[in-house]
């Protein structure tokens, strides 16, 4: 239908980091060795990216012919002095299992905290928004980061569920559609459906 929207949200590639299940904000990570088969990935009338290496490269994989345009508001929680610390190296500190219990509430040390991050993402889709409601756009691809993907699936998917509840794995994206007049008022999607992509690790 003319007056559909769809909207897909795809998280960049594993990392070195993420295979040690560190926390990865704002600082970055190699992507592991992967093939990506992207010819059964359709193609998007207009593509934005998180401003962070491993989302800008993966980009590349799965659209070589798009040029996203970069936002640092789709950048991942920055953990601050947690950035690439795992559990076991943070289970004994007191800040860390208070955050874990209430993340809305207690921030990492110089990091940022939850209202923070989600007041910057929902910057970078407004940003997105804009970009289709003005131009003959009908679709829009966003490569994040698992919290921003989190956030807006918790604020615009069908089914309502919180943040914590949401899992988004690597290889697997979402495409959420929309009636235009609904996204032009904030509301949430129609339909949300899963886009599994086609990856092979290496070694």
């Amino acid at each position: 239908m003319d007056d559909l929207v769809v909207i897909a949200l795809f998280r960049h590639g594993l990392t070195e980091e993420n295979k040690r299940k560190a926390y990865l904000g704002w600082s970055d990570s190699p992507l592991c060795p992967t093939s990506i088969d992207n010819s059964q990935m359709r193609m998007y009338d207009c593509y934005f990216s998180s401003d962070l290496t491993r989302c800008i490269l993966t980009g590349k994989m799965l659209f070589p012919q798009a040029v996203p345009i970069r936002l640092k508001e789709f950048r991942e929680l920055n953990f601050g002095q947690w950035e690439g610390k795992t559990y076991e190296d943070l289970k004994h500190d007191s800040l860390y299992q208070y955050w874990l219990t209430a993340p809305e509430r207690f921030s990492p040390p110089n990091g940022e905290s939850y209202l923070e991050f989600i007041h910057r993402v929902e910057a970078g889709w407004n940003t997105v928004i804009e970009k289709i409601l003005s131009g003959p756009f009908k679709s829009a691809a966003i490569i994040t980061h698992g919290g921003p993907i989190k956030f807006l699936l918790s604020k615009f998917a069908p089914v309502k569920k919180e943040f914590w509840s949401w899992q988004v794995p690597h290889d697997q994206g979402f495409e959420l559609i929309f009636k235009r007049e609904q996204l032009r008022r904030g509301e949430r999607c129609i339909s949300l459906q899963e886009v599994p992509l086609t990856v092979k690790r290496h070694g």
